[in-house]
């Protein structure tokens, strides 16, 4: 069992169930009935929100044990949610592919931060919208969610950078309220991008 199947492994949602308000605020820059996959997506909050706003849905985690608890919330909504378990840091998934792609708090070391990038880049089509929602590096001294190392925070220069060919519709580096299950628990220190890939 990983970690995070054991992090996920109890009756409650750890994160709620509710979607994350970025994505609730955001997903509409998403073409309508696109096709979206979720990146790093745990037990399926946004998933299944955004399955339930018509969107057909592809959800990616490393966690068996989460993908188990999404395809048990999605059940609970009467919705459909596509699951696979995939290091995504490790394992490349479907390029050119997707309408639109969302990540909230998929936090990685920092080795491994492009690839997941790319990953989520690579999975959209041209002229598709990613979002994407985690905690800064200023985090860790606001002690309100993520990891307590910096190391698996994310820098605002690296994900322009990651994106820096693709149309910027929205960047924000700066403090956002966060309360989602026992895990995310108030005022935080997020970076956020909505993006529209440019080219292959």
């Amino acid at each position: 069992m990983t970690e995070w199947d054991q992090r996920f492994n109890e009756n409650e949602y750890i994160y709620g169930k509710d979607v994350n308000e970025f994505i609730k605020n955001n997903y509409d820059y998403i073409k309508e009935g696109g096709h979206i996959a979720c990146f790093a997506e745990g037990e399926g909050r946004n998933a299944v929100f955004l399955a339930k706003e018509g969107h057909p849905i592809t959800a990616y985690d490393q966690s068996q044990v989460g993908i188990d608890k999404m395809q048990r919330l999605a059940e609970e909504n009467g919705v459909f949610v596509e699951g696979h378990c995939v290091d995504l840091t490790k394992e490349p998934v479907q390029t050119e592919t997707f309408d639109g792609a969302v990540m909230v708090f998929g936090h990685v070391n920092k080795e491994d931060q492009q690839f997941l990038m790319e990953n989520i880049r690579d999975s959209v089509k041209p002229g598709g919208t990613i979002l994407i929602e985690v905690y800064s590096e200023d985090q860790i001294a606001y002690k309100t969610g993520g990891p307590p190392v910096t190391d698996a925070m994310y820098r605002p220069q690296d994900i322009l950078h990651w994106f820096d060919n693709d149309k910027i519709l929205h960047f924000y580096y700066g403090e956002a309220d966060r309360v989602e299950g026992t895990r995310h628990t108030g005022l935080g220190h997020v970076i956020q991008i909505i993006a529209v890939k440019e080219s292959a």
